[in-house]
């Protein structure tokens, strides 16, 4: 029997979004200088790995992270790794969103104008369904919110529970199975973020 995938997730190097803290959805951002060094620092963390797949968000923010940690040549790009589409809270902070819509949350309510969590988590259910058919661990630079959503439904949890899977800028995730059972998804690793990229962002 051939070895089940492992889907290993990255998150998109920092922007001035990101170190901002505002949503940033379908806005297509670059890096910042520190994002870039963290996407190479990522390749450190992705070398000792075989990828049978490579896929990435068409966005450049993931695209660039997977081209400097050194999969861009073999990456193919994957419209469901787009990030979530926030509509009318696009750039907005938080808490600018909870001054208007109090006790919003993203993975319950979705957004006015943008996605409802049942059509991002839609989108994470075609990615995963193509990465359980593949034979090999498979490697995908994506964004945040996306990226918390296809761990939920990797455990089959619904759509709200992405709220829970919390990941950083330039981190990594692995999504697996136990005892190779199809019917035992796990999450390996999640929000990794090696030592150099962690003392960079304290200073």
């Amino acid at each position: 029997m051939a070895d089940l995938p492992r889907l290993f997730l990255v998150r998109h190097g920092d922007t001035a979004w990101t170190d901002t803290g505002q949503h940033t959805g379908r806005t297509d951002l670059a890096l910042n200088e520190r994002g870039e060094e963290r996407a190479r620092q990522l390749g450190d963390v992705l070398r000792p790995f075989s990828f049978a797949h490579v896929f990435t968000s068409p966005l450049q923010r993931a695209s660039k992270t997977c081209e400097l940690a050194g999969f861009g040549k073999a990456a193919a790009v994957d419209a469901d790794l787009v990030e979530w589409d926030y509509g009318d809270f696009e750039g907005k902070l938080t808490r600018e969103i909870l001054k208007g819509q109090p006790g919003w949350e993203l993975f319950r309510d979705g957004c006015p104008g943008g996605e409802s969590p049942q059509a991002v988590a839609a989108r994470a259910d075609r990615f995963i369904a193509r990465v359980r058919d593949i034979e090999g661990d498979v490697l995908a630079f994506s964004s945040g919110h996306i990226n918390r959503m296809i761990a939920g439904r990797w455990l089959g949890l619904a759509p709200d529970a992405g709220r829970f899977f919390f990941c950083r800028p330039a981190s990594v995730g692995v999504l697996g199975f136990e005892h190779h059972h199809r019917l035992e998804p796990v999450i390996a690793l999640w929000n990794y973020v090696m030592r150099s990229i962690l003392d960079d962002g304290a200073r």
